[in-house]
């Protein structure tokens, strides 16, 4: 069971997690960030010095239950691993089509805005990357094995493959359709079922 502790500051993380998903890091103030939690300042400062630790903070928990997710994904026996594959990519595809889905990629929504704002949190962001690129290379190995994916390096083909989505993901905020990423998908499939070398 959780301590009140624990729940009032996972309650910070979450209200301010809505809140940044849609408006971004910078744009939220603190006073707002409060008002909505509905707690005091000295409750924030319990459990965060500033709001840049608080950001870390909550990148730190967005991978966390992020990467709960992609696993039980990535472990479905009733898929094999290029299926699997394939439903987290049309996941990334049905969210980004979703308007003011407060479930978009918290990756595509900060990069950008605090890779020179702030390194605490610029480091968070690419641990939880690596994790994820981790998770998806563990996914190409199990394919690769299974026959459903052909033989490549694994490592290489999730940074390649997670590099296009992301970026698609943020031309897609810019074209308000979902061309790109439809795209991506195509190149995604060849990737997996020819390789690297014959769809670079």
């Amino acid at each position: 069971m959780k301590s009140e502790t624990q729940d009032t500051r996972q309650h910070i993380l979450d209200t301010g997690y809505q809140l940044i998903a849609q408006q971004g890091f910078s744009n939220v103030g603190l006073s707002q960030l409060l008002k909505h939690a509905d707690v005091p300042k000295g409750s924030f400062y319990h459990y965060f010095q500033s709001k840049e630790q608080f950001g870390e903070a909550l990148i730190q928990d967005y991978f966390e239950n992020y990467k709960m997710r992609l696993k039980a994904r990535f472990e479905d026996s009733d898929l094999s691993a290029y299926d699997r594959l394939l439903s987290y990519w049309q996941c990334w595809i049905d969210i980004q089509a979703q308007e003011c889905s407060t479930q978009r990629c918290l990756v595509v929504k900060l990069t950008a805005e605090v890779a020179d704002l702030s390194e605490m949190m610029r480091v968070a962001l690419l641990d939880g990357v690596e994790s994820v690129l981790g998770l998806i290379a563990d996914c190409i190995e199990a394919g690769i094995k299974d026959g459903s994916i052909a033989e490549m390096d694994s490592y290489r083909a999730a940074e390649h493959l997670y590099n296009l989505w992301v970026g698609a993901s943020l031309l897609c905020k810019l074209t308000q359709t979902q061309t790109g990423l439809q795209r991506v998908m195509k190149t995604t499939q060849t990737i997996l079922k020819k390789g690297m070398d014959e769809s670079l």
